[in-house]
């Protein structure tokens, strides 16, 4: 009979803090680009994007039936979204500060 290793203990946190040390050695979106894209399926990147796109929306106001109509994106990611901007971990805000592009000095 052929003998197996016995798997590892998986650690959840580790697991995350591994995935985010990688994405943090990234030095380009296309780096990054090219990473989501071996990473992830056409799906998952689908619905990675798909939260994305619902955020400067949402932080506009605007309902989610609109938004739903405008994107296509259901009215349950969107407040899935939604929820985490109010009450996640700070993901999105820490996203939105690094890519926010500074004012003008016109526009001030």
């Amino acid at each position: 009979m052929k003998i197996r290793p016995v798997p590892r203990e998986k650690d959840p946190q580790a697991d995350l803090a591994c995935l985010a040390a990688a994405f943090a050695g990234l030095d380009s979106e296309a780096q990054v680009t090219a990473f989501l894209r071996d990473l992830c399926t056409p799906a998952e990147l689908e619905a990675l994007s798909d939260r994305w796109k619902v955020v400067p929306l949402l932080r506009q106001g605007v309902p989610y039936r609109e938004i739903h109509e405008l994107t296509g994106v259901s009215v349950t990611t969107t407040g899935r979204v939604a929820r985490s901007l109010d009450h996640g971990h700070g993901g999105y805000a820490a996203a939105i500060a690094a890519t926010a592009t500074p004012a003008s000095p016109e526009s001030e």
